[in-house]
């Protein structure tokens, strides 16, 4: 009795979930849609004397400086899309018009931290992807893929370094690039080092995993494969026919990053659809997608092979929507966190690792990753722990950490939940500026690389 209880409970929060998710992308969609109506609108009864301001203001303004400083690159998360893709929408909710020199790729949405890291690369050199012979392989897909005519940053080496900006997932794509550059991973670019990153700064980013992904539907016991019945099996069906359906127009507008995989009806026909749905082919046949990087024991593996380097600057905002009555984690309020994200706020507070699978790391403790914001754990966002822990300073008041050094991970713990300074600035009111400003402004204090005062280390 108890578990057919506990089994009707667990499909009406699957129907919850999915419900509200499906609502929510909707929204996003049908946002997009309406912004890209009414600019055509606009740009069809007011663009000749818009154009005409624009002239006259650049006449009068003259030349900028704007391409001698070094770029700052947002990227994006998960199910997240860059410049271009969604209309006129922002995934950075327009934090990027705060700077003159700023790039908004588009990576895949729910493609690995691996390939995504590979596609940044390309998308700033320039050329066509290159996955890698021996990855492709083992991943079952193509090794090339899209081709980027010309780089939107072809000069980026050593002597004109990048500042990025990643939120959720796409701070740890950024350091899985760093990694590659120092490894010199790439064909054709021997002189790649670590030194081509001059700063990344995390916002809400996922370096040590996130227990969200148990509640979706990763299986605990390995971090790769997926329950049987669970958020995440819904997704993948969902993701495979939107892939093999192959609208033009639709992925234009939206696209997952699942091209290298070849799902189309034009390519696999039915029986291949058949093959990817049963988890015979395709990327969740391989496991090379997003969701087994941000399980902890995902995370752990590749943070294994990630390091801190003593030339580059980092900084970290970890946020959280919890806090503790008489000694029970629990929501901070009602109000304050976006209804996408309630219910796992609440579950994430409450997470336990299963008792008879064996723990991700040595002495970990469910306490330790109650505190959350709907999506990551507050304890996986400040800095690299697991299985090292990186070298860090908690920054309560910025002239406590004065003078900066490179090799360090700054970070502050913030009020707010995962999507508070994403997509919508109007939640996050003026807190968005001031993150956004003061990360802009930090980013051009360092626009030239100085020698660090503290000696080289190795973490």
């Amino acid at each position: 009795m108890i578990r057919c209880c506990t089994s009707a409970l667990q499909l009406i929060e699957l129907f919850v979930s999915s419900f509200v998710h499906l609502a929510y992308g909707l929204y996003i969609f049908s946002t997009a849609v309406a912004g890209d109506f009414s600019q055509a609108l606009s740009d069809l009864l007011f663009k000749p004397n818009l154009e005409a301001a624009l002239k006259k203001e650049e006449s009068s303004n003259g030349t900028t400086n704007a391409d001698e400083l070094p770029p700052i690159v947002l990227v994006h998360g998960i199910f997240g899309f860059g410049k271009g893709r969604l209309g006129g929408l922002s995934y950075f909710a327009g934090a990027e018009k705060k700077d003159d020199r700023v790039l908004v790729p588009d990576l895949g949405s729910l493609t690995s931290i691996y390939d995504r890291a590979r596609e940044l690369f390309y998308y700033l050199k320039g050329g066509q992807v290159d996955y890698g012979e021996e990855h492709s392989k083992a991943c079952g897909h193509s090794q090339f893929g899209m081709i980027y005519e010309k780089g939107h940053y072809p000069e980026w080496d050593e002597d004109h370094p990048i500042h990025f900006v990643g939120h959720s997932a796409g701070a740890q794509v950024v350091r899985v690039l760093q990694q590659m550059l120092a490894e010199k991973a790439f064909k054709g670019y021997e002189n790649t080092s670590e030194n081509w990153v001059l700063s990344i700064t995390s916002l809400s980013g996922a370096f040590n995993g996130t227990t969200r992904t148990y509640l979706d539907g990763m299986q605990p016991e390995d971090g790769r494969s997926l329950k049987p019945i669970c958020l995440l099996q819904l997704c993948r069906i969902g993701v495979i026919v939107y892939d093999w359906l192959d609208i033009p127009w639709l992925k234009t507008y939206y696209n997952f990053g699942f091209d290298h995989f070849n799902m189309s009806r034009k390519k696999i026909g039915v029986w291949g659809l058949v093959d990817c749905l049963i988890g015979n082919a395709g990327p969740f046949a391989s496991e090379d997608w997003i969701l087994p990087d941000l399980t902890l024991q995902g995370s752990i593996r590749l943070n294994s092979h990630l390091r801190t380097y003593p030339h580059t600057y980092y900084f970290s905002y970890a946020t959280k929507r919890t806090r503790k009555i008489m000694g029970i984690t629990v929501p901070s309020g009602i109000f304050g966190i976006h209804p996408l994200l309630f219910i796992r706020v609440l579950q994430m507070s409450q997470w336990r690792f299963p008792s008879d699978v064996s723990p991700p790391y040595k002495g970990y403790r469910d306490k330790d990753w109650w505190d959350n914001d709907g999506a990551l754990n507050t304890v996986s966002m400040t800095h690299p722990r697991f299985p090292v822990e990186h070298r860090s300073c908690h920054v309560v008041k910025d002239s406590d950490c004065q003078p900066l050094q490179p090799g360090i991970w700054y970070y502050k713990i913030l009020e707010g939940d995962h999507i508070l300074f994403i997509v919508n600035r109007e939640r996050a009111g003026v807190e968005f500026d001031l993150i956004y400003d003061g990360i802009f402004e930090r980013c051009r204090k360092h626009a030239f690389r100085r020698m660090p005062t503290l000696p080289d280390h190795v973490q």
